[in-house]
C-alpha cells in the first residue's frame, strides 16, 4: 500500500482540514497517510471524528491506514524561505520530506509555505538527474472536458529557453500518464500566435520546441488557456503563476456575481432553484478543490503542493493526485525520456 506523508501543520486551517481529508483518502483512495506535525494535535483532531465515524472509523485507524509522526516546529507563511529550511530541521515539512527520502513515504502532500515546500524538496529528496529546475504543475479545466497542464506556476520566477524545453517534456509526459491525453499537443504562453512575437526566452524556447519530438502546436495567448487548444501550456514560472491566480480570481468573481444577480429579485431566485443542479455541475468543474494540489515536477519523489487555504476536499484530492503521479511512475518515465535510470528511494519501505 502506498505511504502518503502529510504536513499536517502547514494550512491556513491546521491541523483540522488535513486530518479530516486524510481520512477520507484513507478511507477512498486505498493509501496510508502519515500525518506529520504536532502529535498531540493530530490526535485531538482524529478523535473527533472517530466518536463521529463509529464503528467504520474503529475499522479504518485499527487497519492503520493513518499514522502520526511527531514534528514540533511549524513553518508559517511568514517565514522566510532559506531560514525556515537551514534552521526548523524538526518542522513538519522537513519531517515529511524525510520520510519520503528516506523511503518510508512515497509522496509529500502540503499546504504550507509554498517556497518552503519546494526548497525542501529539492535539498532533502532531491532533483532528478538531468533535471535542473522542478517545474510546478497546475491542472486546469477547458471547455471542452480535456484537462491542460500549466507549468510552470511558480517555482522559478526566472528561467532559460532550456528549462521550458525541460518543463514541455516532464508536463507531457505528466499529462500523457496522469490526466490520460494520447500524444498531448504542447503551447508556448505568449502574446501571439506567430513566431517572431514574444520575449527572448520564448523566440528561443519556440526554437527548441519546435527541433523537439514533442507534439509542439507553437504559440498560444493567454485568452485560449482554457479553451482546450493545448494540452500542455509552458512558461516561466513568474508568469505562469499570474495567470493561475488571475484565473482563480476571475472564477471567484463570476461565482459572486451569479449569486448576487440570483438573489436580485423573487423571479430569479425561482430560476435559481431550477437551475441550481447546473450551478453546482458549474462551480465543480472549476473549483480548484476538485484538482487537489500542483505536483512539484523534477523531484525524485513525489511532492504536491496545496493552496493554504484548501478545504478538507481538496487535501483528499490532493492526495489522490500524489497517489495517481507514484501509481503512472511518471518519474521513471521522465528519466526514460531524458535518458538517465531514476535511483531507487535509499531507505526501506515500513
Amino acid at each position: 500500500m502506498l505511504k502518503i506523508a502529510v504536513d499536517a501543520m502547514g494550512g491556513d486551517h491546521a491541523p483540522a482540514n488535513e486530518v479530516e481529508g486524510a481520512i477520507e483518502a484513507a478511507r477512498d483512495l486505498d493509501v496510508c497517510v502519515i500525518l506529520v506535525g504536532r502529535a498531540e494535535e493530530i490526535k485531538a483532531e482524529l478523535d473527533k471524528h472517530k466518536r463521529q465515524l463509529g464503528m467504520r472509523g474503529r475499522h479504518l485507524f485499527r487497519n492503520t491506514r493513518i499514522e502520526i509522526v511527531d514534528a514540533r516546529e511549524v513553518v508559517t507563511m511568514d517565514d522566510p524561505v532559506a531560514t525556515s529550511v537551514r534552521r526548523k530541521r524538526n518542522s513538519s515539512i522537513r519531517v515529511a520530506a524525510n520520510l519520503v527520502r528516506d523511503g518510508e513515504a512515497q509522496a509529500l502532500v502540503s499546504a504550507g509555505n509554498t517556497g518552503a515546500v519546494m526548497m525542501t524538496a529539492k535539498l532533502v529528496i532531491g532533483a532528478l538527474p538531468k533535471v535542473d529546475r522542478p517545474a510546478l504543475a497546475a491542472v486546469l479545466p477547458t471547455i471542452t472536458g480535456r484537462s491542460t497542464v500549466l507549468l510552470d506556476v511558480g517555482a522559478n520566477a526566472d528561467c532559460k529557453p532550456s528549462h521550458l524545453r525541460d518543463f514541455a517534456v516532464m508536463g507531457s509526459l505528466y499529462s500523457s500518464v496522469v490526466v490520460g491525453i494520447k500524444n498531448p499537443r504542447v503551447g508556448l504562453l505568449s502574446i501571439g500566435e506567430e513566431e517572431i512575437k514574444g520575449n527572448d526566452l520564448t523566440k528561443e524556447a519556440f526554437k527548441l520546441l519546435k527541433a523537439s519530438s514533442l507534439n509542439f502546436i507553437g504559440n498560444i495567448e493567454g485568452r485560449d488557456m482554457c479553451t482546450g487548444q493545448a494540452d500542455v501550456i509552458v512558461c516561466d514560472g513568474f508568469t505562469g503563476n499570474v495567470a493561475l491566480k488571475v484565473s482563480e480570481g476571475v472564477f471567484e468573481f463570476i461565482m459572486g456575481l451569479l449569486k448576487q444577480e440570483l438573489k436580485a429579485s423573487l423571479q430569479t431566485k425561482a430560476g435559481a432553484v431550477l437551475t441550481r443542479p447546473a450551478f453546482q455541475r458549474f462551480k465543480q468543474r472549476l473549483d480548484y478543490a476538485e484538482f487537489g494540489g500542483a505536483p512539484l515536477l523534477g523531484i525524485k519523489g513525489v511532492t504536491v503542493i496545496c493552496h493554504g487555504r484548501s478545504s478538507p476536499r481538496a487535501v483528499r484530492n490532493a492526495i489522490g493526485v500524489a497517489r495517481d503521479y507514484c501509481l503512472g511512475d511518471v518519474n521513471e518515465r521522465i528519466g526514460m525520456e531524458i535518458g538517465v535510470p531514476i535511483p531507487a528511494p535509499t531507505g526501506t519501505v515500513r
